[in-house]
């Protein structure tokens, strides 16, 4: 008869459960491996940033003729009382009535891009407090600035873009020709863009108290010194306010409409337009985007 010691009945057991474990490890490793899910998916930013986008052309959407109310009555009425009413008593000669036209459908372009970004972001900031849920979003400061600055950009542009019909057919003159059409949207993409980036300045430094006053002074200058009435290189009788229509960015959208459109009048080569515009642009983007993450962060 044998007997077997605790030394030994505890070696047999820890054999038995070694070899236990192996063929478990075994079995394991024979196994198909199943995914764990790790949860849902995050959205890239470009999404994000195309949701918000859309959120914001949607809500435009809803209110049409509120928003061409807003961005046409204006220019309108420049259109009609320069380009109809004055031509039609004599005071203007109607060779005027050509130059005009590209002048106030590059102003309405910068004009709607610039007060659709500005206003709102003044309320969001003071009043409202609705950025906070934009800056909730899983996207970057920076991206958000950037989506007001595009989505300013495309109300000025549909707003330029209808009232190049509207103006048509209020000043009967003839349709713009459809070759020229690519440069003349090129030049009013980048102009709303404009718009939309100094829009975004003055959102991020005007006080929600001063709006009205800063507004006041700070478009009127604008709009008239814009060369949107008259040619940059026909005041070359009056000196000083050639350089202070020449400092003026909207200048080079209206300069360049009609280095497209009119080729027989004096204008800027459309190649510094589209340079300056472009330069204005990234300029005024980073003075806002930066304005726009401070205001964000405090």
């Amino acid at each position: 008869m044998t007997l077997t010691t605790p030394a030994t009945a505890t070696d047999a057991a820890t054999t038995d459960d070694t070899a236990a474990s192996g063929r478990t490890a075994g079995a394991g490793s024979a196994a198909p491996a199943v995914a764990v899910p790790t949860g849902p998916r995050k959205a890239s930013q470009g999404r994000i940033f195309g949701s918000i986008l859309w959120r914001d052309v949607l809500v435009t959407a809803r209110q049409p003729w509120l928003f061409l109310a807003e961005a046409l009555l204006q220019p309108l009425f420049i259109l009609f009382v320069f380009g109809k009413v004055l031509v039609d008593m004599d005071y203007v000669d109607s060779a005027y009535v050509p130059l005009l036209l590209p002048g106030i459908v590059g102003l309405t372009a910068f004009i709607s891009a610039l007060q659709a970004t500005a206003l709102p972001l003044i309320m969001d900031f003071s009043y409202s407090k609705e950025i906070e849920d934009r800056l909730m979003a899983p996207v970057g400061i920076r991206l958000v600035a950037l989506e007001k600055i595009v989505f300013g950009g495309i109300r000025g542009f549909i707003a330029a873009a209808v009232m190049i019909p509207v103006g048509i057919l209020v000043l009967g003159v003839p349709w713009w020709p459809a070759a020229d059409l690519p440069p003349i949207l090129l030049v009013l993409v980048l102009g709303a863009l404009l718009g939309g980036a100094l829009g975004l300045v003055l959102g991020t430094v005007v006080p929600a108290r001063r709006v009205g006053v800063v507004f006041g002074l700070a478009l009127t200058p604008l709009m008239f010194t814009a060369a949107a009435q008259y040619s940059l290189l026909s005041l070359h009788g009056l000196r000083w306010f050639q350089v202070v229509v020449g400092i003026n960015p909207i200048t080079y959208i209206n300069e360049g409409l009609r280095s497209v459109l009119l080729h027989e009048a004096d204008s800027v080569p459309l190649g510094i337009d589209l340079a300056v515009l472009a330069a204005a642009i990234v300029m005024a983007s980073a003075v806002g985007i930066r304005g726009f993450t401070r205001r964000a962060v405090d």
